[in-house]
């Protein structure tokens, strides 16, 4: 018999990812890096693994490239900060093509950066939706979000500023243009739409059915029955459901009420994605490892075992994933009732100011009286920081 050798190339790869994912080896990251090195012989890799939350990764990333991972996960929401760091690589060949064929168009659009290039492989779409005790409100209660306040205590997170905009946006209010990366249109959420969706916050938090959601408010009213529905995302749904037991239930936004038009809240939606750093010494491994960890079979391991609800479109219909009400709620939200987060750099202004008004409102600092004034006020201190 005649043998034949193929020559093996000796690979180390440094892979960054949160704590849960690499808890032992038996964990989803090195289970998966050991099945992309079995189906890939012709590299020898020495995976090296380090703890890097995806939301810290521009945090972790960006100050030094060349020492962090030669593939790392983060939340979209970063691309700006990464690029303009140098930190990330625009992906092409066939990841770019498993990419746009796997994926709805939002998913593609969440890892894309404001010059058109694709910088990450998205494993999971990241929002928030809807939790609610499904024997307090009809299936008709809950698209109208003043129907169930009308009802129940609903807690929803006023003073968080991923959870506020949701509001604005409803009512035509803007950020950073149609496409969310024109940098010079700013954030528009002054003037009488901006003003409208003020008294209408002013208004939810004189009603005796709203609390704020802070400080776990929210679940542990679901515990003990006195809250029936709260906003939050499926890092929430495994205690949502101990709460709620067999009444546990999801479901994409609901509308609200301005000057008697119904409004579609809508959340900010994107993705958690795998990135390759432009300063590793083996970039076409590392592309490949991060196709490989976004693709179907990797994503459907994920959810088997950490339950980190996929994206790819053929896994949406998953018997298993399709009978998942946190996962039905999350894909339905990014499909029908959000708005991709911008992911310029330019959005780090946004969230202080925004943070700080919802304080005021929950406080009552802000009126039906002073709402224009306030609101005004509110939207110049975007200006001033753009």
């Amino acid at each position: 018999t005649a043998a034949s050798s193929v020559a093996v190339k000796d690979v180390a790869l440094k892979v960054w990812g949160p704590q849960e994912d690499q808890a032992d080896d038996a964990s989803w990251l090195p289970t998966t890096c050991k099945q992309f090195q079995t189906e890939h012989p012709e590299w020898n890799i020495t995976f090296t693994y380090e703890v890097c939350p995806e939301g810290d990764a521009a945090k972790n990333v960006a100050p030094d490239p060349t020492a962090a991972g030669d593939v790392y996960f983060f939340a979209n929401d970063q691309i700006g900060t990464l690029v303009d760091a140098n930190a990330i690589s625009e992906l092409g060949g066939d990841a770019l093509t498993q990419i746009q064929n796997d994926n709805s168009e939002t998913m593609v659009k969440s890892v894309t950066g404001a010059d058109g290039g694709v910088y990450g492989v998205p494993f999971t779409g990241n929002t928030w939706f809807m939790y609610y005790d499904k024997s307090a409100f009809t299936a008709d209660e809950i698209k109208s979000l003043d129907a169930m306040l009308a009802k129940g205590k609903v807690a929803f997170p006023l003073t968080n500023s991923w959870y506020i905009a949701s509001f604005f946006v409803a009512n035509g209010c803007t950020l950073f243009g149609a496409d969310g990366n024109d940098a010079a249109a700013g954030i528009d959420f002054g003037g009488d739409k901006g003003a409208a969706v003020t008294k209408y916050l002013v208004n939810m938090v004189a009603n005796a059915n709203f609390v704020n959601d802070a400080d776990g408010a929210g679940i542990a009213g679901l515990r003990d029955g006195s809250i029936k529905a709260i906003f939050s995302g499926t890092w929430d749904a495994a205690s949502v459901k101990e709460a709620l037991g067999d009444n546990y239930a999801a479901a994409q936004l609901p509308t609200i009420t301005i000057d008697g038009a119904e409004k579609q809240l809508r959340s900010f939606s994107g993705s958690k994605a795998i990135a390759v750093n432009p300063n590793c010494a083996n970039p076409e491994v590392a592309v490949a490892l991060a196709a490989y960890l976004g693709s179907a079979d990797a994503q459907k391991s994920h959810y088997e075992m950490r339950n980190i609800i996929p994206c790819v479109n053929s896994l949406l219909t998953d018997a298993t994933i399709s009978a998942d009400p946190a996962a039905v709620a999350q894909n339905n939200t990014i499909a029908n009732t959000s708005i991709l987060q911008p992911t310029i750099s330019e959005m780090g202004n946004y969230w202080t100011p925004a943070e700080n008004f919802g304080k005021s409102i929950y406080n009552k600092e802000v009126t039906e009286a002073n709402a224009a004034e306030k609101t005004e006020a509110f939207n110049a201190s975007f200006k001033a920081t753009l």
